[in-house]
């Protein structure tokens, strides 16, 4: 009957899996990360060889590590791919569960690897960050709740995940992690406003994240010293903020040269945080430009698409996955350049990092099999049909 209605297109019997996730994937995106992930092992062995050295280890240890890191995100970017909404809906409420879960036994299990905050699993050959797999979860779980909410008699999913967000929030903040808590609030906000939250509520919540940022600098050493340093004249040239600063500068337009930079030489988290300080220097603004432009390129691509779905949970989904994807990659690079407070996030799929690499894929995954093109009609043939 769905059909004889909206129209759907028409399918290939007997099709088998790969030549159907081939043709209905969008490429240009599938590209654009793989890219990416190939300028983070270029980045990578720039950056990391000075740190090995220093810690005693083989002068590609970490190069080797975000290899295979990175070639089970690809895995597991690939599979979750070529899933079905319904399939990505079902693991990623299971995920998050589990997520949740570590998260909230990380005061008593966790580790802070003398960071000063317990955001990790310490299991021997590596580490593990539930923060960074509790994002996809969330958003997924959010995004089912919103969507069920718009049905006859469905649950007040906007009020259930709202509940969940300020939990999370909570857990996160008692770490301390207010970057990742930041981001749970702002996947929120933006699958509420797709659903279509008021303004003016949007408005109030802006109020009380900056109410929330105001009580977090008078109790909070951590938080203070951050935002302290983000707003004062002077930059201590001794500090990360400083050395990534004079790098981005000495870069110029096409960088210094291919193993001649020197940032990777004093920066502890030049592999990781500042990963993008090391492509300014060494290739200059050419190689920043094209990041952006990859990242970019992925967010408006998928948008526009997701634009043209009609079933809800894809389209709330997709577009938090979407957004804040984005903003991640946005957010590091702000904080290298100084636009906004210094903040431990990685920059998606270029930065090394085992959680965050593994994340990451599952996370493009969800994208990837949200954007795909499915045989169900789109929101524009209704709009066709009532236009008639």
């Amino acid at each position: 009957m769905t059909e004889m209605v909206y129209g759907a297109a028409p399918m290939r019997a007997g099709e088998p899996i790969l030549p159907r996730w081939w043709r209905t994937i969008d490429k240009w995106t599938l590209s654009c990360i793989l890219l990416l992930f190939g300028i983070g092992l270029l980045l990578g062995l720039a950056a990391s060889p000075p740190l090995a050295a220093k810690n005693g280890l083989p002068p590609f240890y970490y190069v080797e590590r975000q290899a295979f890191f990175g070639g089970l995100a690809l895995i597991a970017m690939f599979v979750t791919s070529m899933m079905s909404p319904d399939l990505v809906r079902r693991l990623g409420v299971m995920g998050f569960v589990v997520s949740f879960v570590a998260l909230i036994l990380l005061p008593v299990l966790g580790t802070d690897f003398g960071k000063g905050a317990v955001r990790w699993y310490s299991l021997g050959f590596a580490s593990l960050q539930p923060s960074e797999f509790l994002k996809p979860g969330f958003i997924v779980l959010s995004a089912w709740l919103m969507a069920a909410s718009q049905d006859l008699n469905g649950p007040p999913g906007k009020q259930i995940s709202f509940v969940i967000a300020m939990v999370i929030v909570g857990f996160l903040a008692m770490q301390p992690d207010f970057g990742q808590a930041a981001l749970i609030l702002f996947s929120w906000g933006i699958i509420y406003f797709v659903a279509g939250a008021p303004i003016l509520l949007l408005v109030g919540m802006a109020g009380l994240t900056t109410l929330g940022g105001m009580v977090a600098y008078n109790n909070s050493e951590h938080f203070a010293r951050r935002i302290d340093g983000f707003l004062s004249s002077d930059i201590d040239p001794r500090t990360q903020i400083g050395y990534a600063t004079n790098a981005i500068r000495e870069g110029g337009f096409f960088g210094v040269g291919v193993g001649e930079g020197q940032v990777k030489q004093s920066l502890p988290d030049a592999h990781t945080d500042f990963i993008i300080a090391v492509a300014a220097e060494e290739y200059g603004l050419a190689l920043v430009l094209i990041i952006i432009a990859l990242y970019a390129t992925i967010v408006v691509r998928s948008l526009m698409r997701l634009m043209k779905e009609r079933d809800p949970f894809i389209r709330l989904a997709g577009a938090g996955v979407t957004c804040v994807f984005g903003v991640q990659a946005l957010i590091n690079m702000g904080v290298a350049v100084r636009l906004l407070p210094a903040k431990g996030m990685t920059l998606p799929f270029v930065s090394y990092g085992g959680s965050s690499l593994i994340a990451g894929g599952i996370t493009v995954g969800m994208l990837l099999a949200f954007t795909r093109s499915r045989p169900q009609g789109q929101i524009g043939d209704i709009l066709m049909r009532k236009g008639r």
